[in-house]
């Protein structure tokens, strides 16, 4: 069984590793290879080895992520009250499409209200603001989100991709628990400021794509190579020059996993759990295998001396493209 983390200095206790629903709604792979079934035998399986912190959004879909997650918890044996739901707001969703971002305190409240519906709860265990909107100061964000605390229908607040200034208002006005971040190996950009902050301000870090979007685990193709609607077809650390580079990059991580007889997104998982006990992963998988192999990497030692080596090897500036293309961070508060 998974050992427990505390995200923030007001309670929040998680699994040390969570499971990331996305792709078993949207992003990954094709329509036709997303099997309900196993998605739901996933997450009771996550259930079953303790992996109990479960990662959606409202916008996920939109909307069917958070009703898949009910459904698995329907059938599943107490099962609300055995995880720990985060779930997060923050876009205008018109005719079933993301079309912008909506932080209007009037708006945070009908949202959580249609995440609650579609959850089958009474409340949200971690409710993120999913990304930063220049149109509403965050002291008003917050603000509705922590009337929503008062009423009990939210239990902890986050942010996400939150810039330096945006954390430190935010948390002036209503503790923040955790800040969920893209953080790996593979991207860095948190390191020189962000971190310290988190630790300044008690705040934990919830990782998403810490297997570097795959890469990390080997099991990478060209771009092109994707079907359309598939995000890795429209990464550009996947394409062209920048592919060659990346997989290069990442054969110091094959290459230990080997040395040690594990996987390699085995030691990209330990990498960051070594990184401090602040610190809660959410690897994304749609199937049980992959799962498996995912919470046993809680159990991966590395010395201090293979982690400054997988630090050096994977350092920033070893990686080729940026981490998004320009109208995905145009929405990162950074």
């Amino acid at each position: 069984m998974l050992q427990t983390r505390t995200l923030g200095t007001q309670g929040l206790t998680v699994s040390a590793l969570g499971l990331g629903l996305m792709g078993m709604s949207q992003a990954y792979g094709t329509a036709e290879e997303r099997d309900e079934g196993e998605s739901i035998a996933t997450i009771h399986r996550a259930v079953e080895l303790g992996c109990t912190f479960l990662d959606t959004a409202e916008v996920y879909g939109p909307y069917v992520n958070e009703e898949l997650l009910a459904r698995a918890l329907r059938t599943l044996p107490g099962g609300r009250d055995r995880v720990t739901i985060a779930t997060k707001f923050g876009f205008r969703i018109e005719n079933g499409a993301m079309t912008g971002l909506d932080s209007r305190p009037e708006h945070v409240r009908e949202a959580v209200e249609g995440s609650l519906r579609r959850l089958a709860t009474d409340r949200i265990d971690l409710l993120y603001q999913h990304r930063v909107d220049p149109a509403v100061p965050i002291e008003d964000v917050v603000g509705a989100m922590a009337e929503l605390v008062r009423e009990g229908k939210v239990r902890y607040l986050g942010l996400s991709e939150a810039g330096e200034q945006s954390i430190r208002r935010a948390h002036a006005v209503h503790p923040i628990s955790a800040l969920q971040s893209e953080y790996s190996l593979w991207e860095r950009n948190l390191e020189p400021a962000i971190i310290p902050l988190l630790r300044e301000l008690g705040i934990g870090l919830v990782p998403f794509a810490p297997l570097g979007r795959g890469f990390l685990t080997g099991a990478v193709k060209r771009a092109e190579a994707y079907p359309e609607g598939d995000y890795r077809r429209g990464d550009p650390r996947y394409q062209g020059e920048n592919f060659d580079a990346n997989v290069r990059a990442a054969e110091s991580v094959r290459a230990l996993a080997a040395e040690k007889g594990v996987a390699p997104g085995q030691i990209a998982l330990a990498w960051l759990l070594h990184r401090g006990d602040d610190i809660v992963p959410i690897p994304g998988t749609k199937r049980r295998t992959y799962l498996e192999e995912n919470v046993a990497a809680a159990e991966v030692r590395l010395t201090s001396e293979e982690m400054a080596a997988l630090d050096d090897a994977l350092a920033p500036g070893r990686i080729a493209g940026p981490r998004y293309n320009p109208k995905q961070m145009a929405t990162v508060d950074r």
